[in-house]
């Protein structure tokens, strides 16, 4: 399964738990760390952990396993991780606070040029 493959799986999970403002960030080629986030939000903690569930339980039966997870005992910001793929699931506060959709949509900033070095002792 390719990882946009993947990442189709995962918002189809989500969106099967009713998962709201379901956002797919394209990160090939900007990020070392994972090709796709995949970030939505659910009502209530009991809500995300249905959501993070669903998507757990879609991978499986695609023989897949997340690497990692966090956040569950909370249900604020649940985090599965599956390397190419990572998928957020947010309350709505804390999806707000962190922002991440404009973090990593933002186009890339440009590097300034260096501003030419005067020789020391002498004035501008």
């Amino acid at each position: 399964m390719t990882s946009r493959e993947l990442a189709r799986l995962v918002q189809e999970a989500a969106l099967a738990r009713k998962a709201r403002d379901v956002v797919e960030i394209d990160l090939e080629g900007r990020s070392p760390v994972t090709d796709f986030f995949v970030i939505c939000e659910g009502d209530t903690d009991r809500q995300t952990r249905a959501i993070a569930d669903s998507i757990r339980e879609e991978a499986a039966r695609q023989g897949i396993k997340p690497f990692q997870t966090s956040g569950e005992a909370d249900g604020a910001w649940i985090l599965l991780d599956f390397v190419d793929v990572i998928a957020h699931v947010f309350l709505p506060g804390e999806r707000a606070f962190y922002d991440l959709e404009s973090l990593w949509t933002a186009p890339p900033m440009a590097q300034l040029a260096a501003a030419p070095r005067r020789p020391r002792g002498k004035p501008a």
